[in-house]
């Protein structure tokens, strides 16, 4: 029986294997982060931290990952709940475009996934570049009246210190828990209880993602013959284009996309940090989640945006941060 066995297989299940565990902590520390943030940090806290000054509002909702961290799972559900407590719209979309990757647990899993391959510049460009990304966006938002960006149904009166900051209905995305609605006259046992309950929805729901993802990395280097790909990993802009719509496919969480991208090898350094800039900013489960709140012409002008923006950036400039020969 086992003489029938391809002769990859071994070789796919220790690779399997090995991304899997090496990422599995990262995700449940990050799953149990983010679930206290839910639970314990009111978007009202979050709110009063923040200036009066919009353009500074921005610049600090930016860098705002690295105290509150959460999943780009949860974090069109965080930002319904700050538009509602009146966060000007352009911060709160600062928030949840920069939380997913300006995280320190994002910043540890990057570091541990690409030791060996120039691990200090890939995080410190991964962060820096999704901070820009993040805090541009949030700038052209706030240019940009919110009726013609959120969708008319989740609409209301405007309570925000700024007429853009427009309530929107509390109600979390369908199959979403609102743990926080839920803590607000909840003990401190009880609260804690909520978090690990969040937390435990966040580890399993991201874990499908994770394994999926971890399955087809294991594939790309054991069972397909790496010749066949070879040419997509030598052209630059192939290479940066096809790295981006694999990982936006495959959906993974970002505290673990480090370890199933740094599997590419024979890929570009340019190509793995556009697709770990990318992911986490626009991937399929996003796009179904964003058009929950956003109209979909202006989830789709943002989906071609941050692709074409993004892959121009990697392809131009990070060859030479790199050393790497520019295309």
């Amino acid at each position: 029986m086992l003489a029938d066995l391809p002769i990859w297989l071994p070789d796919f299940a220790h690779t399997f294997l090995s991304v899997l565990f090496e990422g599995i902590p990262f995700l449940l520390l990050g799953s149990l982060i983010s679930g206290f943030v839910d639970v314990f940090i009111s978007s009202e806290r979050i709110a009063r931290l923040l200036p009066k000054n919009e353009t500074l509002s921005i610049l600090i909702c930016g860098w705002l990952g690295m105290i509150f961290p959460m999943c780009e799972c949860g974090s069109v559900v965080v930002i319904r709940r700050f538009i509602k407590k009146g966060l000007p719209l352009s911060s709160a979309v600062t928030y949840m475009l920069s939380t997913p990757i300006v995280s320190p647990i994002v910043a540890l899993s990057t570091f541990a996934a690409f030791k060996g391959q120039q691990a200090w510049e890939m995080t410190i460009l991964r962060l820096c570049f999704g901070f820009g990304v993040a805090v541009i966006i949030g700038f052209i938002v706030q240019r940009i009246p919110a009726s013609s960006i959120l969708v008319a149904g989740t609409m209301g009166e405007a309570t925000g210190r700024r007429r853009a900051g427009l309530s929107v209905a509390t109600a979390p995305p369908s199959g979403s828990v609102d743990f926080s609605g839920m803590a607000q006259s909840a003990s401190f046992g009880q609260k804690m209880l909520l978090a690990t309950q969040s937390a435990t929805a966040d580890f399993l729901d991201v874990t499908f993602f994770l394994i999926i993802g971890t399955v087809i990395a294991a594939a790309f280097k054991t069972a397909i013959n790496q010749s066949a790909i070879l040419p997509f990993a030598t052209n630059t802009p192939v290479a940066i284009v096809a790295l981006m719509i694999l990982r936006s496919a495959l959906s993974i969480c970002s505290t673990t996309d480090a370890f199933i991208i740094a599997t590419f090898r024979t890929f570009p350094f340019a190509a793995k940090l556009a697709a770990l800039v990318f992911g986490p900013l626009f991937d399929f489960k996003l796009f179904w989640l964003y058009s929950m709140l956003f109209k979909k012409r202006a989830v789709i002008a943002l989906g071609i945006g941050l692709f074409i923006g993004i892959f121009l950036v990697c392809w131009r400039i990070a060859p030479f941060f790199m050393a790497q020969k520019p295309f």
